[in-house]
């Protein structure tokens, strides 16, 4: 079983990567914040900064895509391809209404004939990466989930990563399980000899070992190659040692690293404003973790300085104890 790291925009960029990795270096693979080709360039100097091979030394990072643009795809393919990459990883979920209304992420599942077409384009071209995609189950109910995955076993990808959702589900409510079921049914899987088919991954909910547990008991584990963690993993930067049967996470470890996080952000200069948002943004998910802290964690969101935030914080960490799940779902 192989553990992957979700990207998430705006959190999971290169100085994220490389303290977590420097702390916790439990996944096999950490998916990039996606990338936006368009017809000008194929990449912004942001973008860009995020995927160099010099800002993730020892890394095992898998660039994403997004676009609806067949074209747009094998330039931006082409170009990881020169920097060395061997996957490169088309999202077809995000939710975002900004994304899905230009027909890209989610939206893309709109149209079965419109992502053949896409895909056709894409496979006519040779390839040295792996092709591989992160999905959701359509735009909405009515969509036919068992359709489109008949469009992708029509094309050599390499790896599927459901993320078992609508995008009106956004992210709430239980990822439905009945129909990740039956994608693993319609997939032939492994023999002894090669691998047949599309490797398939599972993405949505994965907060504790239980969770993990329940997983496997609903849908067996047999052909379930690998699980993407993403909100989960935020919260809680050991769950990938603890999903394979490790110690759980110390409130040292999270102390330690969350130190480092913010002496990355203060030396790179991002600012204190900046570096302050960045800070309240990853305790949004690691608050989730502490048990009984609302009033410590209305600190460190109220801290408009360093002078503020930082006894905030270590007051937290001194006298903070966490749930005894560590336990992770926003809104319920």
């Amino acid at each position: 079983m192989e553990y992957y790291f979700a990207p998430m925009e705006g959190i999971t960029g290169y100085v994220y990567r490389n303290v977590v990795w420097q702390h916790f270096p439990y996944v096999d693979k950490f998916y990039a914040p996606f990338i936006q080709p368009n017809p000008k360039r194929v990449f912004v100097p942001k973008e860009e900064r995020d995927i160099l091979p010099e800002h993730n030394i020892g890394i095992p990072l898998v660039p994403q895509v997004l676009t609806c643009s067949g074209d747009g795809f094998i330039r931006a393919g082409k170009a990881l391809e020169d920097y060395g990459y061997t996957e490169v990883n088309l999202n077809l979920g995000c939710p975002s209404g900004t994304v899905v209304s230009k027909g890209k992420g989610a939206g893309m599942l709109r149209d079965s004939e419109k992502l053949r077409d896409f895909f056709e384009e894409v496979f006519s071209v040779d390839w040295n990466a792996e092709i591989t995609v992160k999905t959701r189950l359509g735009v909405t109910q009515e969509d036919d989930f068992l359709e489109l995955m008949d469009v992708f076993h029509q094309f050599p990808i390499k790896k599927l990563i459901i993320h078992p959702r609508y995008r009106t589900d956004f992210y709430k409510g239980m990822p439905r399980l009945e129909l990740f079921r039956q994608a693993l049914e319609m997939n032939p899987g492994e023999t002894k000899e090669k691998q047949i088919g599309m490797k398939l991954c599972y993405n949505g909910n994965i907060f504790t070992k239980s969770d993990q547990d329940r997983l496997f008991a609903e849908c067996g584990s047999e052909n379930i190659t690998g699980l993407m963690l993403g909100r989960g993993l935020l919260a809680n930067p050991a769950l990938v040692r603890e999903l394979r049967g490790g110690e759980p996470l110390t409130m040292k470890e999270l102390q330690s690293f969350h130190a480092d996080i913010l002496e990355c952000y203060r030396r790179i200069n991002f600012g204190e404003k900046n570096t302050l948002f960045k800070m309240k943004e990853l305790w949004n998910y690691w608050g989730t973790i502490f048990a009984d802290a609302s009033k410590e964690l209305k600190k460190i969101r109220k801290a408009g300085s360093y002078a503020d935030y930082i006894p905030a914080v270590n007051g937290l960490f001194r006298n903070g104890s966490f749930t005894e799940s560590r336990g992770f779902l926003p809104g319920e």
